[in-house]
């Protein structure tokens, strides 16, 4: 037999759930509101405590509405932030199951994926899938079931909000751990997204790729054009991250076709690359000029993610100098239309030349012994000392070095 109390709390919670299920709009809004500044923070006791044991009765009307109304925005922060305060309860198991049960999860993804609402909004939607990923394995496989790494990896690719960005890299890197089953989906889904126009999506997915490589030890060859396309990105922050990729990647079966590719990134588009758009120069709109400075971009990243995993491995520099870099990065020394291009691939270079005396070798025949010592005493800065002349025969050297050479040398040393 219930007290007077008990009673009393049913017939406050009757009245409170009409109220709501009677009101319009803005009398509803309010009352979330009120819900909102009243609950955050409170534990599955004490919401019980508050709704007189009938809390899931005030969840169901909450998510009934959400499942209406969504895709009008109608209330939608307030109503998910609601929706937040049952899943993130502690002992509030039994809301998130409730909420699962009427497809919570599925609202949620798919409102990331409508454009016409607001950013906030689908931030608070990343923070309840959070709340559900937290939960245990299978509630993340259950969001990857729900084709849920897709619709994350396409948000985190063309949001407008950083926040809302970090918090979907944080959804993705727990969706990527503790979840054997989906891992490969998940890992794939980053790899989607580097070839987004988003430099801090780019930035962030390198960042997840790099974590997730350990987890994964090997990786898809479907990687390789993605992570070298980075290197064209304007923003150092991007490159900084695809190199260390790269690094992570060394120890991998695609590490071959890593580092081919690098190499035939300092040499673009042949010489076509380092020629003037004469044919369209006289057309104003033309797309020509830009292009072939994101290529150089990218010869330039290329050329100092070479030094650096060459830094790291003699067994790397072995074979990249089998793959002929010292003749690209001397072309890329060459390329007097882009400093960077000659600066990082100047260095890198200089380090084969120290290391390889077979390469050093090489080098002094192809520079002649004064730019070969300009280019010694001062790796930094000798390129800008550079004639037309000696950048040119730079760009077309023909610098071979026979294969196993490079392994001979080492072995010598």
């Amino acid at each position: 037999m219930t007290s007077v109390k008990e009673q009393e709390g049913i017939r406050k919670l009757m009245v409170f759930l009409q109220e709501w299920d009677s009101a319009h709009k803005v009398a509803r809004s309010h009352m979330l509101n009120n819900f909102i500044k009243s609950n955050d923070g409170k534990t599955e006791p004490e919401l019980e405590l508050e709704f007189a044991q009938g809390a899931s009765l005030f969840l169901a009307r909450l998510t009934a509405w959400l499942r209406m109304t969504y895709t009008y925005s109608t209330c939608l922060n307030q109503l998910l932030k609601s929706i937040g305060i049952f899943l993130s309860a502690a002992s509030g198991r039994r809301y998130l199951i409730e909420f699962l049960e009427i497809g919570g999860v599925l609202i949620l993804l798919e409102i990331l994926g409508l454009n016409h609402l607001k950013e906030e909004d689908k931030r608070e939607c990343v923070k309840l899938l959070q709340l559900v990923a937290n939960s245990g394995r299978k509630y993340k496989e259950f969001i990857c079931e729900s084709y849920g790494v897709q619709s994350l990896a396409n948000f985190l690719a063309t949001s407008n909000s950083a926040e809302a960005q970090e918090d979907v890299q944080v959804l993705l890197d727990s969706l990527g751990h503790g979840n054997p089953k989906y891992q490969n989906q998940v890992y794939k889904g980053l790899v989607a997204v580097l070839p987004c126009a988003s430099p801090r999506a780019q930035q962030l997915a390198l960042q997840t790729l790099v974590v997730m490589q350990d987890l994964l030890g090997e990786a898809p060859a479907i990687l390789v054009e993605p992570v070298l396309g980075a290197l064209c990105s304007v923003h150092l922050d991007v490159q900084y991250e695809a190199i260390q990729l790269l690094k992570a990647l060394m120890a991998c079966q695609v590490r071959p076709a890593l580092l081919k590719g690098l190499v035939a990134l300092l040499t673009p588009r042949g010489e076509k690359a380092f020629t003037s758009c004469d044919e369209t120069a006289k057309d104003p709109a033309t797309l020509c000029p830009r292009e072939p400075m994101l290529v150089y971009i990218q010869q330039a990243a290329a050329a100092k993610a070479i030094g650096v995993l060459a830094k790291e491995s003699a067994e790397v520099a072995e074979e990249l100098i089998q793959l002929k870099v010292v003749h690209g990065l001397m072309v890329a020394v060459g390329n007097l239309d882009h400093a960077a291009s000659q600066r990082h691939a100047s260095i890198s270079l200089e380090y084969f030349v120290r290391t390889f005396p077979f390469v050093e070798e090489r080098a002094k025949a192809a520079l002649g012994h004064t730019l070969f010592q300009h280019f010694m005493d001062s790796p930094e800065t000798w390129y800008t000392k550079m004639d037309p002349v000696q950048a040119e025969e730079l760009a077309s050297n023909i610098v071979d070095i026979p294969r196993d050479m490079a392994r001979m040398q080492s072995a010598e040393g």
